[in-house]
Order: C-alpha cells, then structure tokens, then sequence
C-alpha cells in the first residue's frame, strides 16, 4: 500500500491544518482500516451533520425571506454526495486517501462516494481537533461560492421534477425500480431504472437508492426533453 504525500500542501488548500491522528483517520479508505487504524465511516457520520448545520445557517442568512420549502432543495442540493466530491476534488482530496492499492487501481480515488465521504470525514476532524468555528471557516470557504451560485430560483429535485411534469400530462407518479446492486460493502454500486406510464423510461447509477434514483429521474427528464 503506498503512502500518500505529504500533508502540507493539502492544509494550505484547506485553510488549516488538522492533528494528526484525526486527519489520518480522515483520510483512510475502509480497505485500510483496522482494529490498530481507524477508517473514515465515524468521522463521515459526524462531518455530515456539522455540514449540514453550518450550511442551513448560511440560507437561513443568505436568503431571510424564503420558506423552509424553498430551503430544503437548496441544502439537499449543496450537501448532497456529488457536492461534497466535487470540493473533495478541488482540494485534490483522492491524491491524500490511503487505501489498499487494489481499490486505488480500480479508480478509488476519484470515485465519487469515497471523495464525498472522505470530505464529510475531513470536517468532522476540524470540528472535533478545532471546533465549530474553525469547521465553520472551512465549510464557508469552500462552499461559499456554491452558495452565492445559487440564483433566486431554488435548484428543484430531479424526482419532483419529473413528478410534475408526469402528472401534468395525466401520467401519474413515476415508478422506480431497482435494477442492480453490485460492489463491497463501502463502495456499493446502484442501478435504478425510472419509468413512465406511457413507457418512457431511463436509468441512473449511484452509491446509494436515493441517489440512483435522482440519476434515473434526471437521465429520463433530459431524454424527454429532447424527444
């Protein structure tokens, strides 16, 4: 298993440097953890609520008038997985993951649930090496202008979406199917198949149902845009 680079020019991308223990742990792939070297699953699940809060005070700031309504699809949209890879890749977040030279091979380190995790994992060690303000800082500076992006008309869920444009030419709800789900346990594979009463239909691949299913509903919407 080769070691990854040194971590210096990770924290001059991040804003800060994070105790070594926690960044270790932060920044290790499930198929190099051990009972004797922690993965990242722990601080994933912590870095995604401290995410999440910093996030839905920054709406709450940035947009006073709007309803929860409204403020749900705009968090859902800068949380999500695909979100949190996309700024685990600006921070070239995969170069810095340790884990077993198979994995990193089959192309771990620019799979999308592993970035967005890895992320996830690397601001729980802020937070817990830190604290809230200094999560608060590196959530901000990366996400910021993801927020500023954001126009007056909140992003809408793919799902909905389709739903609407369904029911509104008499079609009823989509249905969703579950095609396929392959891969191990940390990196598992989806593959949802989204499909309409008039028999319109298309699929998505994502690391979890929920997210397979926004890809099925987007790949459809996209394919009866152009029919």
């Amino acid at each position: 298993m080769a070691e990854p680079p040194a971590l210096d020019a990770l924290f001059a991308r991040l804003g800060r440097s994070v105790g070594r223990d926690l960044i270790d742990a932060a920044l290790t792939h499930p198929s190099a953890g051990g009972p004797a070297r922690p993965d990242y699953q722990r601080l994933e699940f912590l870095g995604d609520r401290v995410l999440m809060l910093v996030i839905a005070e920054a709406l709450l700031n940035r947009w006073p008038g709007e309803a929860e309504g409204k403020l749900a699809p705009r968090l859902n949209d800068l949380v999500r997985k695909e979100t949190c890879a996309a700024v685990a890749s600006d921070l070239n977040l995969g170069a810095h993951l340790r884990m077993e030279r198979s994995d990193s091979k089959a192309g771990g380190r620019k799979r999308l649930t592993t970035l967005g995790d890895a992320m996830e994992a690397v601001i729980a060690a802020v937070y817990l090496d830190a604290g809230f303000e200094a999560a608060r800082e590196v959530i901000l500076r990366h996400w910021g202008p993801r927020i500023a992006a954001q126009g007056s008309v909140a992003p809408q869920d793919p799902k909905s979406a389709l739903q609407e444009w369904a029911e509104g030419r008499g079609l009823g709800k989509p249905v969703y199917a579950l095609v396929s789900r392959d891969g191990p346990d940390h990196a598992p594979r989806f593959v949802i198949a989204a499909q309409l009463t008039n028999g319109a239909a298309a699929q998505g691949v994502a690391a979890s149902k929920r997210e397979a299913e926004k890809a099925a509903a987007a790949a459809l919407l996209e394919r009866l845009a152009h029919d």
